[in-house]
C-alpha cells in the first residue's frame, strides 16, 4: 500500500492542451476536516486507508496542498440541458487534479468537486455544500456495491467556509474517481463550435485510451459508438431494475464510458411509481423514472450527431437501433434473476410488467418486495406478501402464474434459491430519508451516521446484525423529501 506522496501521475487529458481545459488552482476550504472516506475507493489508488486520518489528507482534498505532479484543470464542454442546447458549460466548480495510475496499470482521474470558481462557473461560486457532497459520496459507493456502473468517491472534506444557497450552509469537497471525466458534451462542444481538429483529437484520445479494442475493427469509431450505446443501455437497465432515478440526464451529465455520473437530485424508489420525479426542479417530468429509458436514447442521438464527422449517418442510425434491444436484454436478464429465475421464457416480460402494475396501484415498497420474495419458497413468499396489495385478486392471479413459472424453471433447494435471490436483491439501499438523517447529523458536526450508513451500503445484499433500522420502509416524512439541483 502507498502513502499519499507515493502516487504516480500520468496526466493524459491535461496534455491535450488549453483548447480542452484551463489551468486553475483549487480555492482552499477553511478548517478542512475529514467527514468520511471510502477504503474501497482508496484501494483503487493503492492507498493505505490509514492515511485518511492524517492532517495532510484533509489538506490535500480540501484544496490546501497539491502534489508536485498534479495539473489541476477545469474541463470545457457543452450539452443539452432539459432538451435545450447550452453552447458552453464546463467544470464550474470542479477540477481534474490529475490522473493517477495504480499497480494494476489502471488510470484514475482525481476530480475535486467544490474546488472554487473557474472560467466556466458562470454565475456560480464554484463551491459545493456538505449535504450535496455527502449525497454524491454515498450514491457513488452505493451504486458500485449494487453492481451499477458508477464514478467512485474517495472522500468528503468538510469545512467552516460559509456558502449561500437557499440559506447559509458549509462548504465541502468530494474527491471523485473515474477512468475518465469525458462527457457526451465534450464532443458536442467541439462539433457545434466547428473545431474539427480538436474534435478529431478528442475522438482519437477516447478511442485509444478507453476503447483500444475498437481500433482492431474495420471502422474503429463506429465500433466505439456501438460500445457506448451498449454500455449506456446496460447502465440504464440496471437503474430501472433497481429503481434508481438520476434526476438530471442532461448530455453534459452522461459519461462517455457509460457510468453513472454527476449526482444531483437522485433517488431510489421507495414505493414503486413508474412516474416518479425525483428532481423538484423538473416541473414537466422530463427525467421521471419511466422516461429514463427514452432519454438515454435521446442523449445517444445527440452524441451521434456530434460524431457525424467520423461516422456515416446511416451507420449511426443502425447503431442507435441497437439501444432498445440491448436495454431490453440486460433489463429482462436482471429482472429474471431478481425473481429467482435461471431460464428464459417468452412470457417473462409480461410477468414482470403485470407485477409492476400491481405494485404501482398498491404503493408496494419496491426493494423490500423482491428481498422478501426470496426469503422462503415461492408459495410461502407470495402468501406473506399478499397483504401488501390492494388488488388481492389480481395479485393472486399473478402469484399463481409466478409459482408455475418457478416450478418450470428447474429443481433447486430452498436454500439455493434464497442465496441466489439474495445475491441480486438488496436489503439496504440509499433511501432519501437515510441520507437526510446522515446529513442532518453531519451538519451539526457528528459524522458517525454518514460513516455508518456508508458501511451498511457497502454490503447491500448481506444481512448485517444490529442494522435492522436501515432495512425499513421510510416514515411518511421520508417519502416526500424534495431534492433540487441546488448544491
Amino acid at each position: 500500500m502507498k502513502a499519499l506522496d507515493e502516487l504516480t501521475f500520468d496526466n493524459r487529458f491535461a496534455r491535450l492542451g488549453d483548447a480542452f481545459s484551463t489551468h486553475v488552482l483549487p480555492e482552499p476550504l477553511d478548517e478542512p476536516r475529514l467527514v468520511v472516506a471510502s477504503d474501497a475507493a482508496m484501494a483503487l489508488l493503492d492507498l493505505d486507508p490509514t492515511v485518511a486520518d492524517t492532517p495532510v489528507f484533509a489538506e490535500l482534498f480540501g484544496g490546501h496542498k497539491l502534489w508536485a505532479e498534479a495539473e489541476p484543470r477545469a474541463m470545457v464542454y457543452s450539452g443539452h440541458q432539459f432538451g435545450g442546447y447550452t453552447p458552453q458549460l464546463g467544470d464550474g466548480r470542479g477540477l481534474l487534479l490529475g490522473e493517477v495510475y495504480n499497480q494494476a496499470g489502471e488510470h484514475w482521474d482525481l476530480h475535486l468537486k467544490g474546488a472554487g470558481m473557474t472560467p466556466y462557473s458562470r454565475m456560480g461560486d464554484g463551491r459545493a455544500v456538505l449535504r450535496s457532497s455527502i449525497r454524491e459520496f454515498l450514491a457513488s459507493e452505493a451504486l458500485h456495491a449494487l453492481g451499477i456502473p458508477s464514478s467512485r468517491a474517495l472522500c468528503v472534506i468538510g469545512s467552516s467556509t460559509p456558502v449561500w444557497r437557499e440559506k447559509q450552509e458549509r462548504g465541502a469537497m468530494v474527491l471523485r474517481l473515474a477512468p475518465s471525466h469525458i462527457r457526451f458534451g465534450h464532443f458536442e462542444y467541439f462539433y457545434y463550435t466547428k473545431k474539427p481538429e480538436q474534435q478529431a483529437e478528442l475522438a482519437e484520445h477516447v478511442l485509444s485510451l478507453h476503447y483500444p479494442e475498437c481500433k482492431e475493427q474495420p471502422e474503429p469509431y463506429l465500433a466505439m459508438f456501438r460500445e457506448i450505446v451498449e454500455r449506456n443501455a446496460e447502465m440504464i437497465a440496471k437503474w430501472q431494475a433497481y429503481g434508481f432515478c438520476h434526476g438530471v440526464m442532461n448530455t453534459d451529465n452522461m459519461s462517455i464510458l457509460g457510468i453513472t455520473f454527476d449526482f444531483g437530485p437522485f433517488a431510489f424508489l421507495d414505493d414503486f411509481d413508474a412516474h416518479f420525479i425525483c428532481n423538484h426542479s423538473d416541473h414537466e417530468g422530463r427525467y421521471s423514472f419511466s422516461n429514463q429509458v427514452p432519454i438515454g436514447q435521446w442523449n445517444l442521438s445527440a452524441l451521434a450527431q456530434a460524431l457525424t464527422p467520423f461516422i456515416s449517418v446511416e451507420a449511426l442510425k443502425e447503431a442507435l437501433g441497437l439501444y432498445l434491444p440491448f436495454y431490453q436484454a440486460h433489463y429482462l436478464d436482471l429482472m429474471r434473476r431478481r425473481l429467482g429465475l435461471t431460464t428464459a421464457e417468452d412470457d417473462d416480460q409480461k410477468l414482470v410488467e403485470r407485477l409492476l402494475k400491481l405494485m404501482q396501484n398498491s404503493g408496494v415498497d419496491y426493494t423490500l418486495f423482491f428481498r422478501r420474495l426470496g426469503d422462503e419458497s415461492a408459495a410461502l413468499a407470495v402468501t406473506r406478501l399478499r397483504d401488501d396489495f390492494v388488488d388481492m385478486a389480481g395479485f393472486d392471479a399473478w402469484a399463481e402464474q409466478y409459482k408455475e413459472r418457478v416450478a418450470r424453471d428447474g429443481n433447486c433447494s430452498e436454500e439455493q434459491r434464497r442465496e441466489r435471490m439474495h445475491a441480486v436483491n438488496p436489503l439496504y439501499i440509499l433511501r432519501n430519508y437515510l441520507a437526510q438523517n446522515a446529513i442532518t447529523a453531519a451538519e451539526s458536526g457528528d459524522y458517525s451516521e454518514v460513516r455508518r450508513l456508508h458501511e451498511v451500503l457497502s454490503k447491500p445484499f448481506e444481512e448485517q446484525a444490529g442494522m435492522e433500522q436501515y432495512a425499513q420502509r421510510p416514515p411518511d416524512w421520508g417519502k416526500h423529501l424534495e431534492i433540487s439541483c441546488s448544491s
